[in-house]
């Protein structure tokens, strides 16, 4: 605390608690003058001024004192040492008032409570201080494990995505060793490489912009109408000015994988996946389906995994629809 208010501001703080603690004092100051010769007024106002005076620099010292040394200790502690401060102080005010002013009335019970008073609400004020750092710290610590938490999830579920893909991949290079057309091989590496490139860096991105993970895409869809010939196509339809909006790391790459494990592809079954934006700022993927004879082995965790991780990080949900003819996911842009 004295590190974020000055000793200005700690002073102000003090005269204003000053006035509080001799506002009776200061109403009853005029009908007293009233009362009094013109030299006693002048001894009665300098006595007030070093009343004040003194009020300020002792709650100065009780608040300083509570924010500094007993930063760490109970209210009772606090009290404690603030009253018997606030005793060497009132006996320190009344020696000084009684030898400087003679004239004037130098003790009472209304004194001796404002001392009281100090100390109480000096000793609460660094307690609530006290209280308010242990409650911050503690929302700190929370937030900051909440986080950790949640980049552990984020991680996890990342994680489940490379696998999967990994072993697709590897089908579609052997298949093209295997018909030993070198050229297209090479640029199926090349683009194979730009994709894990992008997959391995993923665990370091959280949201990435849309010109990114389109770029990623048209990586992917070359290896994927390689793989297939002409049977599968990608439609790409997203204005320029969008590019800039955010989404999570590898939020296409299940959608675009999964058209391809769960659906016949062939000359009788040619597959065109549309990825546009609509109206409400979403991203579109939407494709025909022609399903398997024979289901495929598959865990269902794609889809799941996509929603969590726009939950953890975008705090949107996605949307499927399936009317059996065409499957399509809406992803929520930010």
């Amino acid at each position: 605390m004295l590190k974020k208010y000055n000793l200005w501001q700690l002073l102000l703080v003090s005269a204003l608690s000053a006035i509080f603690v001799i506002y009776p004092d200061i109403t009853w100051l005029p009908f007293e003058l009233k009362w009094l010769g013109n030299a006693d007024k002048t001894s009665h106002i300098v006595f007030f001024l070093f009343r004040y005076t003194f009020f300020i620099g002792l709650i100065f010292i009780l608040i300083t004192s509570n924010l500094r040394y007993l930063k760490n200790f109970s209210y009772k502690k606090r009290l404690g040492y603030s009253i018997l401060i606030s005793v060497f102080a009132y006996a320190l005010y009344g020696a000084i008032s009684f030898l400087a002013f003679t004239k004037v009335r130098h003790f009472g019970s209304l004194v001796l409570f404002q001392f009281f008073i100090v100390s109480v609400l000096s000793s609460l004020m660094g307690h609530i201080v006290m209280l308010y750092s242990e409650k911050r710290k503690k929302e700190k610590q929370i937030k900051e494990l909440t986080l950790q938490h949640l980049q552990s999830r984020y991680d996890a579920l990342t994680n489940q995505i490379n696998p999967h893909f990994f072993f697709n991949s590897l089908n579609g290079l052997t298949s093209l060793i295997r018909k030993k057309n070198d050229e297209i091989t090479l640029a199926y590496v090349d683009k194979l490489s730009d994709v894990f490139r992008y997959i391995l860096q993923s665990d370091k991105k959280g949201l990435v912009s849309l010109a990114e993970e389109l770029s990623f895409v048209d990586s992917f869809r070359y290896m994927m109408e390689v793989r297939f010939a002409n049977k599968l196509e990608y439609h790409i339809n997203v204005d320029s000015s969008k590019l800039a909006s955010s989404l999570p790391v590898l939020s296409i790459l299940p959608l675009l994988d999964n058209v391809v494990v769960h659906n016949m592809i062939d000359s009788d079954h040619k597959m065109v996946i549309d990825i546009y934006l609509n109206e409400q700022n979403e991203l579109v993927v939407s494709s025909p389906i022609y399903p398997k004879l024979s289901a495929p082995l598959t865990n269902g965790t794609g889809l799941k995994n996509l929603e969590s991780r726009f939950l953890l990080l975008m705090s949107k949900p996605i949307k499927v629809e399936n009317d059996g003819i065409k499957f399509t996911v809406y992803l929520p842009l930010k």
